[in-house]
């Protein structure tokens, strides 16, 4: 219920404000979307197994929840680092910054990570569907590649090496994105002779790499514990759960709530519904 209502607040204080249709917040209105994709993926499913009691899932419900999970975590970070990019032009190259960040240049920006995302993980699901199953039992709470790949009798070897490709080549990309665009802004605050600029640049810079830095060791855990047999099978349940709970609950605090437009608009729509409630039991 936290990550449905921060996501959904964050969604709709964006979308419902003129003044928030910016660059900036347009990029990152996609983030709660594709935060809400990988909770809407996990929740439902568990809360069903919850109150029936009962671990079973029919064999086209899993590949549909493990493809959206595996689209929400490459989402994340490519949206992470388009945020990134955003981030460096704007306080790198300020006069420069409504040249190069047009409308058409956002669009192109957020329509190259979807697509993006959902080529990568479509590929990945085609190798693992053209493979016959023989078993039929999973050790972890929800379905992902790794573990339907466990369900299969053929051979998985293409699948292993396409799945350790498009994770390496995002974590390249990620890492090299966000890295590259945080050190050029850390720099460029050092070198700024206005201290509050340099205090407020710096603050964000560091919250957003904590953020991204949890989200990549999560990740990064989770993909190497599915090949490392000595690792304790509850812990690699936790730290999975942990990759599709923490990043979307902290996501809309971080990236929206801290951003002073956004959290004066969130107050407003708060007050606007609030009010008139009090006018009428008062």
């Amino acid at each position: 219920m936290v990550i449905l209502f921060c996501n959904l607040t964050l969604i709709l204080t964006i979308v419902l404000n003129k003044s928030l249709h910016q660059p900036m917040h347009l990029i990152l209105l996609n983030l709660p979307i594709n935060d809400l994709i990988g909770s809407s993926a996990l929740f439902p499913q568990l809360i069903k197994e919850i109150l029936t009691n009962s671990r079973k899932i029919q064999y086209s419900a899993c590949v549909t929840q493990a493809f959206f999970i595996h689209v929400y975590a490459a989402g994340t970070v490519f949206h992470l680092s388009a945020m990134a990019y955003d981030r460096f032009v704007a306080i790198c190259y300020p006069l420069r910054y409504n040249t190069v960040m047009t409308n058409a240049h956002i669009m192109k920006l957020i329509t190259l990570v979807w697509s993006s995302s959902l080529v990568l993980i479509s590929v990945l699901f085609i190798l693992l569907l053209r493979l016959d199953r023989c078993r039929s039992e999973m050790s972890n709470p929800y379905c992902d590649n790794p573990n339907l790949l466990s369900l299969v009798c053929g051979d998985t070897t293409i699948n292993n090496i396409y799945g350790l490709c498009i994770s390496a080549l995002s974590q390249l990309v990620a890492n090299g994105t966000v890295l590259y665009t945080y050190l050029r802004v850390l720099i460029a605050c050092f070198r700024s002779k206005r201290s509050d600029t340099r205090a407020k640049a710096l603050q964000t810079c560091a919250t957003h790499l904590v953020v991204f830095l949890l989200l990549e060791c999560l990740g990064l855990f989770t993909i190497i514990s599915h090949r490392l047999h000595n690792i304790s099978p509850h812990l690699r349940r936790f730290m999975g759960l942990s990759t599709l709970i923490f990043p979307p609950t902290l996501n809309p605090i971080i990236y929206g709530l801290k951003t002073k437009e956004i959290r004066e608009k969130i107050l407003q729509l708060f007050r606007i519904r609030v009010h008139p409630l009090k006018t009428m039991f008062s």
